[in-house]
């Protein structure tokens, strides 16, 4: 698979360099160009720009004109783009995230993401990405199954026809939830050359069978998208750096070693609040990070080391996280995007 070409201007030591994005649900509480501003101000390179209302909202009038402003935006401050369209209540404004790829009638569902595919193309974005949905009650897994690969094979010929990268993230309670379930989609789709995955490193460590730096190696001939967080085991809910159980450095010398050159950026959804802050540190923690990975000490950024599976059994999400009508299922945990 084709990786993501340095932004306009890099120079050819770049190409050997992590380059750090930030995600635009981190900063809900911001107008979009103060956002990226915000976000170039603080030197990362790019952003993971999340299809929302107040954020490039893709049914609002004057789509086209909106995008080309964004691109132009984007351009001028030097960020490179990832599209993301995790939004919550973008579609309906009573159930989050509904409807999903797995709905009675997801008809809503995909005209997002054919808009998104096409913003993406239009803003030259180095992926678009999307995730299953969890299982509505009343769909058998079986028919839930069978309608997420037929949504899915009607977003990849949007994709291709757009020339687009799709990045398919696993996503803990979702019927698509690990690197597992990952595969079997792709195969299931025939293996299309434009369907990559987004890894978010939280949830690696969150539920999947492997330490975090395996899990990069693990993907890494498909990897299109990365998305970093802290996380602990069991939990799914985003942290910021260091609050976690994560190593970090491991994980970015594992990208590296990968050869993985699109954006790693910080997913920290409920940190709006805060969200100059919180990029801020979080910039400073990653580049501190990388700076430390080959440091057989690591005095700096560590955490508590990984617990493997066996010793470490995925726990219900916390009440903060979600109520209990949502964490009631082991097998669908609460999502949290």
């Amino acid at each position: 698979m084709s990786v993501p070409e340095p932004r306009p201007g890099a120079s050819a030591a770049d190409a050997t360099t992590l380059r750090l994005g930030y995600g635009t649900n981190g900063f809900a509480n911001h107008r979009l160009d103060d956002a990226l501003a915000v976000i170039a101000d603080l030197g990362y390179d790019g952003v993971a720009l999340t299809l929302d209302h107040d954020h490039l909202d893709p049914f609002a009038p004057g789509l086209t004109r909106r995008v080309a402003a964004v691109g132009r935006r984007l351009e001028s401050l030097g960020l490179a783009v990832v599209i993301e369209t995790g939004a919550r209540y973008l579609l309906d404004p009573w159930q989050k995230h509904a409807p999903t790829l797995l709905h009675d009638d997801p008809t809503r569902r995909i005209e997002f993401l054919r808009r998104a595919v096409r913003i993406g193309a239009d803003l030259g974005a180095e992926a678009v990405s999307f995730w299953a949905g969890v299982r509505p009650e009343a769909v058998s897994q079986q028919c839930a199954w069978d309608r997420l690969v037929a949504g899915c094979a009607t977003v990849v010929d949007a994709a291709d026809t757009a020339g687009v990268t799709l990045g398919f993230e696993p996503e803990p309670g979702m019927l698509v939830q690990d690197i597992a379930d990952w595969r079997r989609l792709y195969a299931a789709l025939d293996n299309p050359a434009r369907f990559g995955i987004t890894l978010d490193i939280g949830h690696c460590r969150c539920l999947e069978p492997w330490p975090v730096p395996q899990c990069v190696a693990e993907v890494a001939d498909r990897l299109v998208n990365v998305q970093i967080d802290d996380m602990r085991r069991g939990v799914h809910e985003h942290l910021e750096f260091g609050v976690g159980e994560i190593d970090f450095p491991p994980v970015l010398a594992a990208l590296r070693d990968a050869g993985y050159r699109g954006l790693v950026a910080v997913e920290l959804p409920r940190d709006s609040h805060a969200a100059p802050a919180v990029a801020a540190r979080s910039i400073e923690f990653l580049r501190a990070a990388a700076a430390t990975e080959h440091d057989p000490a690591r005095t700096l950024c560590s955490a508590p080391a990984e617990a493997t599976p066996a010793e470490a059994t995925p726990a219900e999400a916390t009440p903060a996280e979600a109520t209990p009508a949502e964490a009631t299922p082991a097998e669908e945990a609460p999502v949290h995007m």
